[in-house]
C-alpha cells in the first residue's frame, strides 16, 4: 500500500499528570546516602551498612554497587577495622555500644529528626514518666526509639483504638512521642485520645512528624483537591511515609492510590479512563524512579505534566564530624 494510503496510527489519549512538591528524598535520607558514598570515598570498599541505609531497593542496590555491604547485625561483620554504617532510622542504643565493644568504626546515618525524639524520650524517662509511644509495631524506627530506654519504659500505642484502652503501668507520669512518618491526620487523631483521656500528658516541645512527611502528605491532599481520579506513589512497601502517602491519597478523595516500586513495575493501563491523575513520590525514593513511570506512562498516554508545589524545602544536616570536608 503507498505510504500516503496508509492508516494514522490512533493518537494515544491526553492524560494530564499533577506532580506532588515536594515529593522524594528529604535531607535525612540525602544525608544518610551521602554518608555511605563518602565513606566509600574516602576508605573504600568495603563498607558495611547495618540494614538498608533507607527503605528504597534502587537505593540499596545503587550503593552495593559502589561496594556497600548490607547486614541485619553487626555479627556478620567481621573484625577488620572497616567503616560501619548505621542506618537512617536509627538504632537501639545496644548497637553502638556493641560496636564500640569492638572497637568498630562506626558512622551514624540516623536523621537528625529521629535523634530528636530519642533525646526527648530520654529526657521524659529521666523526669520519671512513662513514654507513650505512636507508631507500628516492628519499624526500625520505633525498634530503636524503644531501645533507648530500658525494657518497660515504653508502651506503644499503634492506633485510635489501642489508644481508648492503653493502661499504662503504675502511678508514673505520663508522656508522649511518635514515629516522624506517620499520618499526620491520624496522629492528631491518636493525641486527642490520649489528652483526653490522661489530661495531664506531656507532649514533645514541637510536633515529632517531621517536616518532610507533613509537606509531601500536604501536595497529595492537594493533587487530590484537584481532582486527581487515581495517584501514584513511588515507594517501597515497607517505607512508612510512602504507605501513609497512599492512604491520605484516598481518604483527601481520590478514586484509588497505587504505590508502585519503579517504572518497571507500573501498568499504564491502571490510568485508562482518566482524564487527571497525581504522581508523587517517598521520601526515599529519587528522582529518577519519578522519571522512569512518567516514561512509562508516556508509552500509552500523551502527558500533561502540571507540578503542585505546597512547601519549598531547605533543610540540609551536616555530615557526621569524622566525614565533614577536612
Amino acid at each position: 500500500m503507498p505510504e500516503t494510503m496508509m492508516p494514522n496510527p490512533s493518537p494515544k489519549p491526553p492524560l494530564k499528570v499533577l506532580l506532588a512538591g515536594p515529593r522524594g528524598f528529604c535531607a535525612g535520607v540525602d544525608r544518610a546516602i551521602k554518608i555511605v558514598e563518602e565513606a566509600l570515598k574516602r576508605h573504600g570498599a568495603p563498607v558495611y551498612v547495618r540494614h538498608e541505609i533507607v527503605h528504597n531497593r534502587f537505593v540499596v542496590e545503587s550503593l552495593e554497587r559502589q561496594g556497600a555491604v548490607f547486614v541485619e547485625e553487626l555479627s556478620e561483620i567481621p573484625d577488620d577495622g572497616r567503616p560501619v554504617v548505621f542506618s537512617a532510622h536509627g538504632v537501639p542504643k545496644s548497637v553502638p555500644e556493641a560496636a564500640a565493644q569492638r572497637k568498630m568504626f562506626a558512622l551514624d546515618a540516623t536523621c537528625p529528626l529521629v535523634s530528636k525524639v530519642h533525646r526527648e524520650a530520654e529526657r521524659h524517662h529521666a523526669r520519671g514518666r512513662h513514654i507513650l509511644l505512636i507508631g507500628h509495631e516492628g519499624h526500625p524506627e520505633v525498634i530503636g526509639t524503644m531501645g533507648q530506654l530500658p525494657p518497660g519504659a515504653v508502651t506503644l500505642v499503634e492506633d485510635a483504638a489501642q489508644a481508648e484502652v492503653v493502661v499504662p503501668p503504675g502511678d508514673l507520669p505520663l508522656a508522649y512521642t511518635t514515629q516522624t512518618t506517620l499520618s499526620v491526620d491520624d496522629t492528631a487523631g491518636i493525641v486527642a485520645i490520649l489528652q483526653r483521656r490522661f489530661p495531664t500528658i506531656a507532649g514533645p516541645a514541637k510536633e515529632d512528624i517531621c517536616y518532610a512527611t507533613t509537606n509531601r502528605q500536604a501536595a497529595v491532599k492537594a493533587i487530590a483537591a484537584r481532582g486527581a481520579e487515581l495517584v501514584i506513589v513511588v515507594g517501597a512497601p515497607n517505607s512508612s511515609n510512602s504507605v501513609r502517602l497512599a492512604e491520605v491519597a484516598k481518604r483527601a478523595g481520590a478514586k484509588r492510590s497505587l504505590l508502585v516500586q519503579r517504572g518497571a513495575a507500573l501498568d499504564p493501563t491502571m490510568a485508562d479512563g482518566c482524564t487527571t491523575i497525581g504522581l508523587t513520590a517517598g521520601a526515599s525514593a529519587p528522582e529518577v524512579l519519578v522519571e522512569e513511570v512518567l516514561a512509562k506512562l508516556a508509552t500509552r498516554f500523551t502527558l500533561e505534566v502540571e507540578e503542585v508545589v505546597v512547601a519549598e524545602e531547605k533543610v540540609v544536616f551536616r555530615l557526621p564530624p569524622a566525614l565533614a570536608a577536612e
